[in-house]
């Protein structure tokens, strides 16, 4: 598309004046972005609660709240992240110095999804702006009013030549991904990733890939099971499951499990009422083409020993839980991004482990039980993060890195990390004018002296 095409040129060109590089102007642009945001707050809530019927506290808590602290956080540090750092000499080039420089990488695409939609759009874009990038952003068509609350926040905050804002399908993604940038955000499935990667290949672009999966949960038998059926109800049914660390499915020890489903039956009430239906504070299934999806795993095998229930016109799902699954069933092939956990009984922790290791590495692993056994589970498995005794909570601490392993992703982000996503470390060596070292000229004949100290 040739505004795309165009937008891009300009905003090359803009960067090249190196306007966007002093530490001013990005702390001023951030500080114009959460004004910005501020000012739009009471109209993106209503719009999250129109497209994902998302009350306005769990809006605030996984939407709004992450981008202020992200902002925060990078208003506060980026005058020190942004310094050069000295380094050591090694002994063969003294006496020069050796610094690392903080260098922008120039026009960054950022691709957001439409289950967090604010959240994953405007953070990765906080650390774009304070590494002192361009940025073209790209939301998705199925949030269609958060969409247009952003796109007006955008275009009123920046000039597009800085920051440029597209809508539309897959045609604009296409198009997006067909231009040379110096870094793609991506945040979707891995299907898609796999798309923006191949695109990215073309140009040697790096690329930062928050994907998904089928994240595990573990309830063992040393686990708190009330304490682990409430956080995994919460964890399961946050945004309506449409979470990428979302728990996707449960092994639950056998001595544990009819205690763990009364419990999360229980919590399920004690969140959301006799009906979930009726809460303002369930969220709904964001496309009816996700209703169908969904709809279709639910009826592939098991039956449901808590919820089941759904409506097509209301786009509503109940929190589900369905046993009689076994590890081969159609249910536990794709992550469901649902409010269904398929539920399996084990005997033996080593089982799961060797569940999880024949599969997909995941984004997220949750593990309820004893810290030696934790343990054990942390050192032989491998995910993007993990909770001990938690869902969820890992990506709510900024000071941990937030990103997938294998196909659930590569790089990460958060607080100064999400910086460097957008940076690059260039080494320089400032060598003395008029100190000359011999040794490295032919015919080297000083290197035997000092072989012993280079070796």
């Amino acid at each position: 598309m040739r505004d795309i095409h165009e937008t891009r040129g300009r905003q090359r060109e803009y960067f090249l004046t190196g306007a966007t590089r002093g530490t001013e102007f990005r702390k001023g642009q951030l500080r114009a972005l959460r004004r910005a945001i501020e000012r739009h707050e009471e109209e993106l809530y209503a719009a999250l609660y129109r497209d994902l019927h998302k009350g306005r506290d769990e809006a605030f808590i996984t939407e709004l709240s992450i981008v202020y602290q992200e902002i925060g956080a990078q208003l506060r540090h980026v005058g020190r992240w942004s310094r050069r750092r000295r380094v050591r000499s090694a002994l063969q080039v003294l006496p020069s110095r050796s610094y690392i420089a903080a260098e922008p990488l120039g026009g960054a695409l950022i691709i957001a999804p439409w289950n967090y939609p604010v959240n994953l759009l405007f953070t990765p874009l906080a650390g774009a702006i304070a590494a002192g990038c361009t940025a073209v952003l790209k939301s998705s068509p199925y949030t269609p009013h958060v969409d247009e609350v952003m796109e007006r926040i955008v275009k009123e905050t920046f000039e597009e030549r800085y920051i440029a804002y597209f809508r539309g399908g897959r045609e604009v993604n296409s198009a997006l991904l067909a231009e040379r940038h110096d870094i793609i955000f991506f945040t979707g499935s891995p299907a898609l990733g796999r798309v923006v990667m191949e695109a990215a290949a073309k140009h040697l672009t790096p690329v930062v890939l928050e994907l998904g999966g089928k994240s595990p949960c573990i309830v063992d038998k040393g686990a708190d099971v009330e304490m682990a059926a409430k956080r995994t109800v919460w964890g399961k049914t946050l945004n309506a499951g449409q979470t990428c660390i979302a728990p996707d499915y449960l092994f639950v020890h056998r001595a544990v499990k009819e205690e763990f489903l009364a419990a999360a039956e229980r919590y399920i009430r004690e969140f959301y009422g006799d009906n979930p239906k009726e809460s303002p504070l369930y969220p709904r299934i964001v496309s009816e083409k996700a209703m169908e999806r969904l709809r279709g795993l639910m009826g592939s095998g098991g039956r449901a020993v808590i919820g089941g229930e759904y409506d097509m016109g209301e786009r509503y799902i109940a929190p589900t839980f369905i046993e009689g699954i076994s590890p081969t069933s159609p249910i536990m092939e794709e992550e469901i991004f649902g409010p269904v956990m398929p539920v399996m009984e084990f005997e033996e922790t080593e089982e799961v482990i060797e569940y999880v290791n024949s599969h997909e590495k995941p984004l997220a692993l949750y593990y309820f039980g004893d810290r030696r056994t934790a343990r054990e589970v942390e050192r032989r498995t491998s995910s993007g993060g993990m909770c001990v005794n938690d869902t969820i909570m890992h990506i709510a601490n900024p000071h941990l890195p937030f990103g997938g392993v294998g196909n659930s992703g590569m790089g990460a982000y958060h607080h100064k990390r999400t910086f460097e996503a957008f940076t690059h470390r260039k080494a320089v060596l400032v060598s003395h004018r008029s100190v000359e070292l011999p040794v490295k000229y032919p015919p080297y004949k000083w290197i035997k002296h000092i072989e012993h100290l280079l070796r």
